[in-house]
Order: C-alpha cells, then structure tokens, then sequence
C-alpha cells in the first residue's frame, strides 16, 4: 500500500509538472483556476483559487500580484486627445493593434476590419463583421489580452453578440478626464515610456506617468525630413546642418527623456558599420537634392548617422532602445532580416562598448541566440515588450533561460507596446502570470531556491527599470516640469 501510495502520489506529481510545462501564461490559466480563467480569477482577487494546492506557485503569485510594474514601452496617445476623440470607439481601442493583425492573417478582409473599426458601424454590426474570424484568434496573445482586458475593465465576461453592444456602451463611460491613471493603476503600473515616433518627442501634460523616449528613428532613415527640421529654424543642406538638427532635439530634450528609441530594424538588420562624415556627406546630399542613391549608399548615410544619434545620446546618459525580431502587422517581414539581428546586436556591443543597448521584444523568435548576446557583452540588455503577447509560451521559457544564463540585473519584464491604452490591462495580467510559471518551474526544478525567486520579483518588475533609465532622477527632473 505504502508503495503503491508513493507511485500514485509520483504519477500525480510527474502529471502535474507535465502539465505546467506543456502550458504558458495563457492556456495555463483555465489549468489552475479550477475551470474558471485567470482573468475571472484575478478579477475576484482570488489567487488561492489561481494557486490551489500549489504552496509554491501561490507564494510567487501573490507576491508578483501586488508588485507594480513599471512599463517600458507604449505608443499610446497623450491622454486629452483620446477624451477630445469625439467618437470615443472602446471596440476600435481594443482592435487598433495588435489583434487586428491575427484577424487580417486569419483572412479577415481589410474593408470588412475597416468597418468594424469604424465609429460609424453599429456594435451589432461589428459582431458580425467579427464573428466568422473571431474564433481562430481569441486565443492567441494579442486575442487574451483583449478578452482580459473586457472582463478586467468592463466586468464583462466575453465579447459576443450578447455583449458588443454592452462592451461599447461601458468603454465610452470609460474615457474622461483622470483615466489613464485609474487605469493603470488598475493594471498595477507606475510609470510608461512612450515612444511617440512623431514628433520625436511630446511634451507630456502627465509626465511622470507617460516618460518620453526621444525617438531617433527618422534621424538615421530620413535624413531631411522637414517634420524633425521645422521645429530647429535650421536651414539644412549639407551633413553638417543634419547634425546640427539631431544635436538641437538631444539639446532641448535630452535631460527629459528616459532613453532613445529606434525601429529602424524594420526596414534593414541593425548591422551599423563606423563610417566617417566624409563618406556619408555626398550621400546625404545627393538625397537633399531628391537624386536616387543606390542601396549600399544609403546604408553608408544611415550607418553614419547611427552612430553620430547614439553618441549624442550616451553624452546624455540615455540607453539605446533597439527593436528586435518579429515584426508588427502582417505580409511584410524578411525572416533573414530578423534571423541576423543577434549576430548584429554582437558587433554594435563590440564596436560600441561605451554605449547601453536594450534590445526589445527578446528578438522573437530568435530569443536564445539573444540570450547569449545579453550574456556575453556587459553593454546589452533586454527588454521584453511586446513579447508576452507575440507568444506568450515563448516569452515564458524565454525569462527561464534567461535567469539561469545571464546576469539578473539586465531584463525587463514589461512593455504593453500598444496605440491605446485599455488593453495594457490584459497585456500586463498575462505578463504576471507568465512571471509567476517561470519562476515557480525553476523552483520546481530544483534551478532555483524559492527565496531567490522572490528576491528576483522587485528587480524584474521595477527595480532593473528604475536603475538602467536613472528613473529617480529622472521623475525628479520631469516633476518640476511646465511645458
């Protein structure tokens, strides 16, 4: 009996252990909620119901529920133009990035996603427009983050026919002045760092809670372009005008922003070789000129201005944000341009040593080759944005092997990357239970002590944030601020 009581109680524990590892942060959410979602669970505040029978798992969740986060990465619009959006859309907010991507691939027509995203389309209207393609991604990250967001925000269980019009009703209650705070303080966020892309850099009428990255993406891939000159008054002509204008946007804003942010990897592989001024002047002024320059050329120009932004950017103290691996959208992306991106991050760590580099969304679904990067050069970090609802099983077993590779001080764990706000709230529910599998497997498999794990939870989700971007300082510099 003793006997067949230990190969019992060995079965149960080897069937469990399967089954956690078989599952990331989203399907294990109906695993361990005894046949409810971890978003009707969070909802409730329940985590013993989340961590039953689990001492381990239950200790890591309530611990990494009530840690804030603070978020590296957002494209969301300052807060007065969404309350001056007359249409005010809560469904077209939801599907503005990333699920319509999913719906798109899984053969949504374009014209039929346009009208469900348009305010003049009836919410009834929209589900049917929806429901055909509904069912092939509401379980995928991007379609997760959506549905917690609906039940987290809006206290609705589900999007259906039943409850569209419901969900549309409660979203436009939603948007007034004050709620991007309530909000985020509903997700358990501190802070965002936005990247606007244009302008540059916004002048926030919330500061301390929407951080500005300077964004250096067009200085490197249009050199000329009139919306980053206009502002400067600079009459630009030769390279050196160009200089002057990126020195005038570091100069005005450097000591606001909380790092410098390019996308430019989604254009080219962020291979930048150290070309001097003299080789890329007659480029740039052959394209102030509006002649046509050939390929090689142009990545002469923007390897030179590469280096000439990350300079003036480590003169301010500001890390490099770089994007990294999948691409938004769809029908766009060159695997061979993704694939090359560790190998190029190496060779910017080597050429660059006096540089801080953030290599983002883990390079998905390249993320071991990164490791190694992160691992190896003292200079580069990671930041998981966006990962968490790319692949939410990936973004998992990413942050394993990443704590037993690398040094525990150099990721981050969290970045929404969303256009609107409201379904950070399902992004970062998703992003802490991920956290939470990831450090109760290592504990479970002996890599780590359940005190360490603990130890690693402020570093994760606010502490490594705070040091890398000087965020003290910083929030002390923007406090003080009247734009």
């Amino acid at each position: 009996m003793k006997a067949q009581s230990k190969t019992n109680a060995s079965k149960k524990d080897i069937s469990r252990r399967t089954a956690i590892k078989g599952v990331g942060a989203v399907s294990a959410m109906a695993l361990f909620g005894k046949g409810t979602t971890y978003a009707e669970q969070i909802n409730k505040g329940n985590s013993e119901a989340v961590a039953s029978e689990d001492t381990v798992r239950k200790t890591i969740f309530e611990k990494v529920n009530q840690t804030v986060f603070i978020d590296t990465h957002e494209h969301i619009l300052e807060e007065r133009e969404r309350v001056d959006d007359k249409a005010k859309d809560g469904l077209a907010s939801l599907f503005s990035l990333y699920i319509d991507s999913d719906l798109l691939t899984a053969g949504m027509p374009a014209n039929d996603l346009n009208q469900f995203r348009s305010a003049k389309t009836e919410p009834g209207e929209k589900w049917k427009l929806l429901e055909p393609y509904w069912p092939a991604v509401k379980n995928t990250g991007y379609g997760q983050s959506v549905r917690i967001t609906i039940k987290e925000l809006y206290g609705i269980d589900d999007l259906s026919a039943n409850t569209v019009e419901k969900i549309q009703t409660e979203s436009k209650k939603l948007i007034k002045p004050g709620y991007y705070k309530e909000i985020l303080k509903k997700a358990k966020i501190e802070s965002c760092q936005i990247d606007s892309i244009v302008p540059a850099f916004r002048e926030s009428k919330q500061p301390e809670l929407l951080m500005y990255d300077l964004s250096f993406n067009h200085m490197i891939t249009q050199p000329g372009q009139e919306g980053l000159i206009q502002p400067t008054g600079i009459d630009v002509k030769e390279l050196e005008d160009w200089h002057k204008v990126i020195d005038w946007w570091f100069n005005k804003y450097g000591k606001y922003a909380s790092a410098v942010k390019s996308q430019h990897a989604y254009s080219r592989n962020i291979d930048h070789e150290k070309i001097p001024a003299e080789q890329a002047a007659p480029v740039f002024k052959k394209i102030i000129g509006k002649q046509d320059v050939t390929a090689a050329e142009r990545k002469r120009l923007e390897d030179h201005l590469f280096w000439y932004a990350i300079d003036k950017a480590t003169s301010f103290n500001l890390p490099i944000k770089l994007h990294t691996g999948y691409y938004a959208f769809q029908n766009t992306m060159p695997l061979s341009n993704v694939q090359g991106n560790p190998a190029a991050a190496t060779d910017l760590c080597r050429l660059g040593p006096e540089h801080r580099f953030v290599f983002m969304h883990i390079c998905y679904p390249y993320y071991e080759q990164l490791i190694a990067v992160a691992k190896h050069y003292t200079n580069a970090y990671i930041d998981m944005c966006w990962s968490w609802i790319i692949n939410p099983v990936a973004a998992k077993d990413f942050l394993k092997k990443y704590l037993v590779t690398a040094p525990a001080n150099k990721v981050l764990t969290f970045g929404g990357d969303y256009n609107t706000i409201e379904p950070v709230v399902g992004h970062a529910a998703i992003a802490r239970w991920g956290i939470t599998l990831a450090l109760t497997e290592l504990v479970e498999e002996r890599l780590l002590s359940l005190s360490d794990a603990m130890e690693l939870i402020d570093p994760f989700m606010h502490g490594n944030a705070r040091k890398i971007f000087d965020l003290d300082k910083k929030t002390r510099v923007l406090r003080n601020i009247k734009w």
